[in-house]
């Protein structure tokens, strides 16, 4: 019997979620509002302008900080199958593997000035739960579910990074890019 390439099999289980993803504003939450609501919950003064009207306000902290920016303000997404899980691509090639190969993040004292992002999943049912340990030493633990007969991947996120003391709940609807 020829054996099935785990990238394959792995496709053929689940929902299909490769493919190029375009973000739909009517149907997410606004990111700022969100992360103004957790700093306001941890009792930070927030300084607004009344007419103020800078979409991305809070992105752009510290590189440590990156992918939380990556997975909750970029707006277009690509998922790519790969052997060892998924591969995220967001906006200007942001790379991001996703493992769901049941591997262990572990790290040699002599690595530790190396540390990256590091992302696993696995699948409990429709639904693809992703944990991420950004460079920050926080996380995130993701859920992403096709709706509307998989015309649309929703993503709805718990961002916890290190330096926030109330975490940042947000959904996120994307809209699937018909195949060049």
């Amino acid at each position: 019997m020829m054996a099935i390439p785990a990238a394959l099999l792995h496709a053929q289980e689940h929902p299909v979620l490769a493919g190029k993803w375009l973000f739909n504003a009517d149907l997410s939450d606004n990111t700022d509002k969100k992360v103004e609501a957790s700093l306001k919950a941890a009792g930070e003064k927030i300084d607004r302008k009344l007419f103020d009207r800078r979409q991305d306000r809070y992105r752009g902290g510290p590189v440590e900080q990156e992918l939380y920016d990556r997975m909750s303000y970029d707006r277009e997404l690509t998922i790519s199958v790969d052997g060892e899980g998924f591969v995220f691509t967001y906006a200007d090639n942001f790379v991001r593997p996703v493992y769901t190969d049941n591997r262990s993040r572990s790290i040699s004292l002599a690595g530790l000035d190396e540390v990256d992002d590091f992302s696993f999943a696995h699948w409990e049912g429709e639904r693809l739960m992703v944990e991420a340990r950004p460079r920050d030493g926080g996380y995130a633990d993701e859920t992403y579910s096709l709706i509307n007969n998989g015309t649309q991947l929703q993503m709805e996120f718990y961002i916890q990074p290190k330096g926030f003391f109330v975490p940042i709940e947000l959904k996120r609807v994307f809209d699937r890019q018909p195949a060049p």
